[in-house]
């Protein structure tokens, strides 16, 4: 988004608030999606105490598994450039629209399994994780691109950049062991 900005002279009233929408486009996916596994895990829970204390853990837990054996099979460092030539003087819709139809393209696969443990809480389990994964999403993306238009590029965030399925899968992993022996 910062490379985007910077080439298309955009304000940073504008690339925040483009931010937003293809956040909003972002999580509006993941919800939609989330819902639908969250009343899964409903169903399921209303039939079994294994779903909630065992199968939702694990599940967790192997989602993270399956991260960190992603990560580990990665032979080589990966970056997407952005060439700032191909986007240069395009009316801004035709940027915006493609940008967040990408996004709603590209929901964020590792909080389902939230979703589905939430389903087991029934509804208000899903609205809280729904409303804490839009919040903490759209506020974490927006402090970001705003950090990335103020310089912070510049600091050496090298280890994250290069192993961010090393970092979701140890997430899960600890939110599975956590989620096991916590029960709400």
């Amino acid at each position: 988004m910062v490379v985007i900005s910077r080439a298309e002279k955009w304000s940073w009233a504008e690339t925040l608030w483009v931010t937003v929408l293809a956040g909003g486009a972002h999580t509006l996916s993941t919800v939609l999606i989330g819902s639908l596994i969250g009343l899964v895990g409903y169903r399921l829970s209303s039939s079994s105490e294994f779903v909630t204390g065992v199968a939702a853990p694990l599940i967790l837990a192997a989602l993270g598994i399956i991260y960190l054996i992603r990560d580990l099979r990665k032979s080589h460092h990966h970056h997407d450039r952005l060439h700032i030539e191909s986007v240069a003087k395009k009316p801004k819709r035709l940027i915006i629209v493609p940008l967040c139809i990408e996004m709603f393209f590209s929901p964020c696969l590792e909080i389902e399994a939230f979703y589905f443990t939430a389903g087991t809480q029934g509804f208000i389990g899903v609205v809280v994780v729904s409303i804490i994964y839009v919040v903490v999403t759209l506020c974490g993306m927006v402090a970001l691109v705003h950090l990335g238009l103020k310089g912070v590029e510049k600091l050496k965030w090298h280890y994250l950049e290069h192993h961010p399925r090393q970092v979701t899968g140890l997430v899960l992993i600890v939110l599975g062991i956590f989620t096991y022996f916590v029960r709400i």
